[in-house]
């Protein structure tokens, strides 16, 4: 194989990518921070925030599946110089974003009562419910900017959404330091300070982000016409058709990981914090595999609209080289440090020490079954950026459920809950699951590209 043609598209991937991974970074640091902080209240607490975070993180990964339809057809668009159709997409994206925020926002709010149901410890239900009651309005400007930042990714303008995310974190780190532990005038909030903390910081993000792209004079004649009597039923349904299945596949993924605190949770505050510890330290390296995911969305949709199908599956293949490079050196990472990672999250010095050790040696192993899955997790996630590139996503859809919930979750429920591995064979299931799904996904798209290929080749036989 000559992986030159390959390796030449690094370049060009890492200038659309990393405004995308710092941005994502950004997003994930916000609740880093929030943990970092909380940890040094004690184990109850973090695991307070970890079991809210769950219910957070299901309809975001809903919002923002759904958005991510948005960027391959304005990306496409783009590609095609069919301006209207990018405008027209951005409208009817972004007031179908805005519905979806405030719906999500008063499911999540009104859902609280399922803690009492899922067998998680008294205390950190008790902790947790006001911690979601402000969390989870802070999904209704997550999921409206994501209308903006999807758009502004379809047209490879990707550095937007990262300045936005850079102010949101200015924002976010002295609040939360002054609400959570209570500085001067203001009192000590704990757990609801970081809640309150991610709302402002959430909002003055989306503020930043309609700011910055509404005053690019190249972007202005977007902004424009917007009426809700133009929504057009037949653009929300090409929206829909591709931002349903996402969600799915997002909900899918990220189900199987909120399944995976629960399960923890069952196991006691200590298995349940260091999962949460082990995640965080995951999800941060994720976010660069997430990054080339956009990326491979964003180019091979262009090269969809440009028609050349060997160039995309170039494109693509770059891109998928350059995930597993990455993730490597990231399970490398991993294994090199797993033992002082976790001790980053929680005060080894205190009168919990003893409780925060036995945490400790379990996110330890956590992060070994980690750096295993970094490779699968990466392969996944970019070639389903690529397929949602192509606005394939139904069968995607198919095969994230069957890899996540057919084969991943009964492995983590069993050896989780029926054998002595506990936490570590909760995560054996996610290494199951993920793999599954990148082989599949790959399948799904090596076939797919072979045909677009041979119709071009030959489309009068085809077409008979």
């Amino acid at each position: 194989m000559n992986f030159k043609i390959y390796t030449r598209e690094f370049s060009y991937n890492l200038k659309l990518a990393y405004p995308v991974i710092l941005g994502m970074l950004g997003h994930t640091l916000i609740g880093i921070v929030d943990k970092l902080m909380v940890g040094q209240l004690g184990p109850a607490e973090l695991a307070a925030v970890s079991l809210g975070n769950s219910f957070i993180f299901i309809a975001m990964s809903l919002g923002i599946g759904f958005s991510t339809a948005i960027t391959p057809i304005v990306a496409e668009a783009d590609a095609e110089k069919n301006f209207d159709k990018v405008r027209a997409t951005f409208h009817h994206g972004l007031f179908l974003c805005t519905v979806l925020g405030i719906a999500l926002f008063v499911v999540v709010y009104f859902s609280k009562p399922l803690m009492y149901s899922m067998g998680q410890p008294p205390e950190v239900i008790a902790l947790a419910v006001p911690y979601l009651n402000w969390c989870a309005l802070s999904l209704v400007p997550m999921i409206i900017y994501q209308g903006y930042k999807q758009f502004a990714d379809g047209l490879s303008l990707t550095k937007y959404s990262m300045y936005a995310i850079v102010l949101s974190n200015i924002i976010n780190f002295p609040i939360n330091y002054v609400v959570i532990f209570g500085v001067g005038p203001f009192p000590q909030m704990g757990v609801i300070g970081a809640a309150l903390g991610t709302v402002i910081s959430r909002f003055a993000m989306l503020i930043f982000m309609h700011y910055i792209i509404i005053n690019k004079r190249n972007l202005t004649m977007y902004f424009e016409g917007f009426r809700f009597e133009q929504i057009k039923k037949s653009i929300l349904k090409k929206i829909i058709d591709i931002g349903f299945p996402s969600a799915m596949q997002m909900l899918f993924e990220v189900a199987l990981f909120t399944a995976a605190i629960w399960l923890c949770g069952n196991l006691g505050t200590a298995s349940q914090a260091a999962n949460e510890i082990a995640l965080s330290v995951a999800t941060v390296t994720f976010m660069f595999a997430m990054g080339l995911s956009v990326t491979a969305m964003i180019r091979v949709s262009n090269q969809k609209g440009f028609g050349d199908f060997r160039k995309l599956i170039i494109v693509a293949r770059s891109i998928f080289l350059l995930a597993i490079l990455l993730e490597v050196a990231f399970a490398i990472f991993f294994i090199v440090f797993y033992k002082f990672l976790p001790q980053l999250f929680l005060d080894m010095d205190g009168e919990q020490a003893l409780e925060n050790a036995e945490v400790i040696a379990i996110a330890a192993k956590l992060l070994i079954v980690a750096a295993v899955f970094q490779i699968s997790d990466g392969i996944q996630v970019v070639v389903l950026g690529a397929l949602r590139g192509l606005q394939d996503v139904k069968i995607p859809m198919y095969v994230t459920f069957a890899a996540y919930w057919i084969v991943g979750f009964p492995i983590s429920y069993y050896l989780g809950i029926h054998t002595d591995l506990e936490a570590v064979g909760v995560w054996i299931g996610l290494l199951a699951g993920l793999t599954t799904a990148a082989i599949f996904l790959y399948i799904r798209f090596n076939k797919l590209t072979k045909r677009l290929v041979a119709q071009q080749a030959h489309p009068i036989i085809e077409n008979k």
